[in-house]
């Protein structure tokens, strides 16, 4: 008699998904691709109108040495504590040791044994009637001492007639400060070199012993008024929130004001959007403001995204009618102002360099952003000017007094998010959706060619793992040769870019020399091998990059993940012989930021030595965007190459 045997046991669910994922790699990954590019088109159509999230921000009722001298008089006149606050300019050098710390305002700066003359700026504070000093609010209004514009002039004004009027009112719980920043090195380095002194206090008469040896420099510290000691650095409590005030000509005709709000910091940053979006409401239903965020003004009139606009918009016709109760879709118009707002929103978070000054405060914690007042008439005319100065008065009285109720810091709305329009957002759990759909098909891929044939040998798994340790290991000496390249006599941007590309193909024909070879035989699925490991490297340094500045890990991965999945040998794709070459060329951090200049600006203007301006602006910003693209980027289209060219 025949014994019995049990039945098999079946796999688990999850095993068979994984096994049925790994043998339809091809297809998953495409699919995966197609929905993450689908969706990050639609982030448009899904953005949300924005809302004040916290109650209690609603409002209720209502000569260059002499400039700081006299903007400081002002200042004590209305009864505030008043100082100056001395800073020099700091040279920008890539530093790689220095890379993440912030900016610092070190010691005097000295060319060609000359005296570098110190900035000054002016500071205020008025203690407020009903609080305790344990917060404050502050007020920034950047000028440029050694040349003053009629700009900076109207930028000042509304800066002091806020201050006179604050000064005055018996309703503040926040002290306010106001910084009349000094911005002739810079608005950033001015307010960098304040907030690094406010938060990190020195004990040293350093700056005034230098001024009396070594410069001829007027001191502004001797004050005749014994109740005013210019030379004592005040303090006023924690910075809840900050505003910097600008004043500027607009560029095109409009018939109201226009308020134009920057809130990008470093490394994709953003400031609580409780702040903006009371701003916006203020602006809008109170002061009747035109607001507006930047913009990529070639997405506007692009060919292409007015098609799918006007796709989306017959779509949400064609579910309207189906159902009344599916609202989806958007005005084409609208469709392509979003997308070009949230492209911009992208791209200025991706760079990782702070859209204005406000992103000094940003490394701080501080919820910040910069309003841009444009009035209708040109700001050389006094038609009215006093209008337009009541009028951005109002607003950040209105700003200012919103804040003033708030007991607690920011923290009801959303710090990670993008703009699509001063009024609407996508949230961090809307837009992490296109990017994981995006990266999905990595670690598929990387699994499908882990389990195929021929692909287990240790030796080969050994030589991979030299080569990527070689590859890798050339990164991280790429990413520190602008320091040595910065100090070279007689060099220029393009020099720079040209000594870059060259010392860094020399070291990696070295490394690969000393380290990677004489190897054995190669085998001839060893590609699959070393492409199974760039997968793997590209997904991690992709993930964490995600959590560092997801834009420019959104951006990064819609060139990553392409390059991953399709390269092969050349003489095993020959259907897509062009599409990869193209593709390798377009991947080159060099050639790809080219591209990208040229389609936004025009390439008339463009050159190779643009590309070592634009790697300084990181480095200088200590943008992790710079580290992505040379330990993350920059490898992967290496062993991109490495596999395209396999014999």
């Amino acid at each position: 008699m025949a014994t019995a045997h049990p039945p098999k046991k079946k796999p688990r669910l999850l095993v068979r998904l994984g096994t049925f994922l790994v043998s339809h790699s091809v297809s998953v990954s495409v699919l995966c691709c197609l929905a993450g590019l689908l969706t990050l088109l639609l982030l448009p159509v899904l953005a949300k109108n924005t809302y004040v999230s916290e109650n209690a921000l609603m409002p209720g009722p209502y000569s260059p040495l002499e400039l700081p001298r006299l903007i400081a008089q002002h200042m004590a006149d209305v009864g505030a504590e008043v100082y100056h606050h001395k800073f020099y300019p700091q040279i920008d050098q890539f530093h790689p040791l220095h890379f993440f710390s912030c900016m610092s305002n070190g010691g005097m700066v000295l060319h060609n044994n000359s005296c570098v003359l110190a900035g000054i700026n002016s500071v205020g504070i008025v203690r407020a009637s009903r609080g305790d000093g344990k917060e404050s609010i502050i007020l920034v209004t950047p000028y440029n001492s050694e040349k003053l514009e009629v700009s900076d002039a109207l930028s000042l004004g509304l800066g002091y007639s806020m201050f006179t009027h604050l000064s005055r009112v018996s309703w503040l719980a926040k002290d306010i400060v106001w910084l009349a920043a000094d911005s002739q090195y810079g608005e950033y380095g001015s307010i960098a070199a304040w907030l690094k002194d406010y938060h990190n206090p020195t004990y040293t008469d350093y700056p005034e012993k230098h001024d009396n040896e070594m410069c001829s420099q007027t001191n502004l510290y001797d004050s005749r008024d014994k109740k005013n000691d210019f030379n004592i650095f005040r303090r006023a409590g924690t910075m809840a929130v900050a505003l910097v005030l600008r004043v500027v000509d607009s560029l095109e005709d409009s018939n109201t004001d226009t308020l134009t709000i920057y809130s990008e910091a470093s490394n994709g940053q953003m400031p609580n959007l409780d702040l903006i979006n009371i701003v916006h409401f203020l602006a809008i239903h109170r002061q009747g403001l035109r607001v507006k965020i930047e913009k990529v003004g070639s997405l506007l009139n692009s060919v292409w995204l007015n098609f799918v606009g006007e796709l989306v918009e017959w779509t949400g016709k064609l579910a309207a009618r189906l159902n009344p109760q599916w609202r989806f879709g958007i005005p084409a118009a609208e469709y392509v102002d979003g997308t070009a707002t949230l492209a911009s929103s992208l791209y200025y978070q991706a760079l990782g360099v702070p859209t204005g000054s406000h992103g000094a405060f940003r490394d701080y914690q501080v919820d910040a952003i910069t309003l841009e007042f444009s009035p209708r008439t040109s700001s050389y005319k006094d038609i009215g000017q006093s209008a337009f100065l009541l009028r951005g008065g109002r607003l950040i009285e209105g700003v200012i007094r919103s804040i003033n109720n708030l007991l607690e810091k920011f923290h009801q709305s959303f710090f990670l998010y993008l703009l699509s329009a001063p009024n609407k957002f996508v949230s961090v759990g809307v837009y992490m959706i296109s990017f994981a759909l995006l990266i999905a098909p990595l670690p598929i891929s990387a699994a499908a060619l882990f389990s195929g044939p021929n692909t287990s040998e240790t030796w080969q798994w050994i030589h991979s793992a030299r080569v990527v340790f070689t590859v890798y290991l050339w990164a991280v000496i790429v990413s520190l040769l602008p320091c040595p390249i910065s100090n070279f006599p007689y060099m220029t941007s393009m020099t720079c870019t040209l000594a870059w590309v060259g010392l860094s193909t020399f070291i990696l024909f070295i490394l690969f020399k000393v380290i990677t070879y004489p190897s054995n035989a190669r085998r001839i699925d060893e590609w699959k091998v070393l492409k199974a490991v760039m997968i793997a490297a590209a997904m991690i340094g992709l993930g964490l990059m995600s959590i560092i500045n997801y834009a420019a890990a959104q951006i990064g991965g819609l060139i990553l993940v392409p390059m991953c999945l399709i390269v092969r040998p050349l003489k095993k794709a020959v259907l897509f012989f062009t599409g990869t070459v193209l593709l390798g060329i377009v991947a080159f951090p060099l050639s790809a930021m080219m591209i990208l200049k040229g389609w936004f600006n025009g390439f008339d203007g463009v050159s190779i030595g643009d590309f070592w301006d634009w790697t300084e602006s990181l480095w200088v910003w200590n943008s992790a965007t710079y580290l992505y693209l040379v330990l993350v980027h920059l490898p992967c289209w290496v062993l991109y190459l490495h596999v395209l060219l396999y014999p």
